[in-house]
């Protein structure tokens, strides 16, 4: 069995999928199985050239690639568990179509995972378009300095002030001015991570996974971030710096985004589940 699952929904979207695949071919941590699950309705992503020689590739390398494409479209929340009930790894790889990883992420966040014991650890995705737009207003950090510890962020708490770090380049010129790089990394407190989470998955399904897309409409957004506070809430989770995760700075896929899970649906997981507290 693999160390690592990589679960990556992804819809209308084979080019930016063809180059996150590219990034997983020269990962340097190689115990892994991909899994993705496309909600294209009008073609078959995975017989786009692009894509299909980007598979071809990784199966060459003798990686165990699953796709899947699932229909009917019941938003992106369900998307996510579908792949999370596919995985049988001990660590999930939530991984959006489209970010491209530098070839050592993986095995920096399995290390660090290995390490904490705790719930998650994620690179934020940077925008490199952005390298001249410096916004000192906006780099407030706050370092984990000793164990990850759970944390417990709603809506409208003041850590979620936090999410401002990840805007446009934010984090490399965060990363710059603490010398990280070269082995030098550190774990930071977060409001939540877009795109690019490692996660324990037994911790990740202990408190539910994205079951709770039955609650919500079909078009919905913010699914990773109740999924992370409630994993916060009772086994904690860090960002790493420095980050090896690029945006593609492409137009989002949701831009219906007025069902924001987080506001709809309790972020404690065990009053949501009729769980004792």
């Amino acid at each position: 069995m693999t160390r690592v699952d990589v679960l990556i929904p992804t819809c209308d979207r084979p080019a930016a999928l063809a180059v996150t695949l590219t990034g997983l071919a020269g990962q340097t941590f190689r115990d892994i199985r991909i899994v993705v699950a496309d909600q294209t309705e009008r073609a078959d992503v995975f017989a786009v050239p692009e894509v299909a020689a980007v598979l071809r590739v990784l199966r060459h390398q003798r990686l165990e690639v699953e796709t899947h494409r699932h229909l009917p479209r019941r938003g992106v929340g369900e998307n996510r568990q579908f792949l999370l009930d596919r995985a049988r790894a001990a660590y999930a790889w939530c991984l959006d179509d489209d970010v491209l990883c530098e070839p050592d992420l993986l095995a920096r966040l399995v290390r660090h995972l290995d390490a904490q014991r705790c719930g998650f650890v994620g690179c934020p995705v940077t925008g490199l378009t952005h390298l001249d737009d410096v916004r000192p207003h906006q780099q407030h950090l706050e370092l984990w300095t000793g164990p990850v510890r759970p944390e417990a962020i709603g809506p409208d708490a003041p850590e979620v002030d936090r999410h401002h770090l990840h805007s446009a380049a934010n984090m490399v010129h965060v990363a710059q001015r603490l010398g990280l790089g070269n082995g030098r990394e550190a774990l930071y407190k977060v409001a939540w991570i877009g795109g690019c989470v490692l996660y324990d998955t037994a911790k990740l399904r202990a408190v539910g996974g994205f079951e709770f897309w039955r609650e919500l409409p079909r078009e919905h957004c913010g699914e990773d971030v109740l999924a992370q506070w409630r994993v916060m809430a009772r086994f904690g989770g860090a960002g790493l710096l420095p980050s090896g995760a690029h945006h593609l700075q492409l137009p989002t896929t949701l831009p219906n985004r007025r069902a924001d899970a987080p506001r709809l649906l309790p972020v404690d997981e065990a009053r949501a589940r009729g769980l004792p507290a």
